[in-house]
């Protein structure tokens, strides 16, 4: 069993798990300080998890990455299953919790709910693929891990199906609908699938009526486009006009 975390890490991945209560204009960075204290082992860690897997994130090259002694890495935390612990919870407060709160956002039909849900693959501070895949790629030889991968799973199917269901889906539709949604997305992620902003906007009406049954307005578009500082793309405005 993976330990418990001291205060202060607990502090710095609750943060995670906390700010997107403030709504997304008051996001702030994964880490509250980069320059010392128990972020700047956890986000090196970070990095050395997405570059080289699990296998990568020791001690001594963490030292070495943030330019400190190898002693004062026992400052902040326990031991390194401490650190891996700190690096899965960051996960899950990422990952699972930004998911589940996106599709429990307020909205006034499913299509808004979708554009609420989508959010998701367009801003790194509400999903981050990488370390998915990372976490994922872990937990192939981690069974422990794999149980909570399996919860996250089981989470995030939950409340996107409950989005369906609070626009009158029946319950299995309510399933499939979210079960197509989630493995769509992370078919783009196995598959390493890359789009630009515009590819993929283009194809989120078509992916919302194919996902819901229902053609989304052209006005649900631009407020979707507005929130990410990005343009409707022509071939979308054409057809939703």
């Amino acid at each position: 069993m993976l330990p418990l975390l001291d205060t202060s890490v607990k502090s710095l991945v609750h943060t995670c798990q906390s700010r997107y209560k403030r709504g997304m204009t008051d996001l702030a960075p994964l880490s509250n300080d980069t320059n010392s204290g128990p972020a700047l082992w956890l986000d090196a860690a970070y990095a050395l998890l997405l570059e080289g897997g699990v296998e990568a994130v020791k001690i001594m090259p963490l030292a070495q990455r943030v330019g400190q002694s190898r002693t004062s890495f026992y400052w902040h935390f326990k031991d390194r299953k401490a650190l891996l612990e700190a690096l899965v919870q960051r996960w899950e407060a990422l990952n699972t919790d930004q998911l589940v709160a996106r599709a429990q956002a307020y909205a006034d039909d499913i299509c808004e709910a979708c554009f609420n849900l989508f959010d998701c693959w367009l801003d790194t501070r509400l999903f981050d693929t990488e370390l998915e895949l990372a976490i994922r790629a872990w937990a192939n030889a981690d069974a422990k891990l794999k149980q909570r991968v399996d919860s996250a799973d089981a989470q995030r199917l939950a409340a996107v199906k409950a989005m369906f269901e609070r626009f009158s889906y029946p319950k299995q539709a309510a399933e499939v609908r979210a079960m197509t949604l989630l493995f769509t997305q992370h078919g783009y992620m196995a598959l390493g699938k890359v789009e630009s902003n515009a590819e993929r906007l283009a194809r989120m009406p078509a992916y919302i009526e194919v996902f819901t049954g229902q053609r989304p307005s052209l006005r649900q578009l631009q407020r979707f486009c507005a929130r990410h500082s990005l343009e409707p793309p022509a071939e979308a405005l054409s057809i939703l006009a």
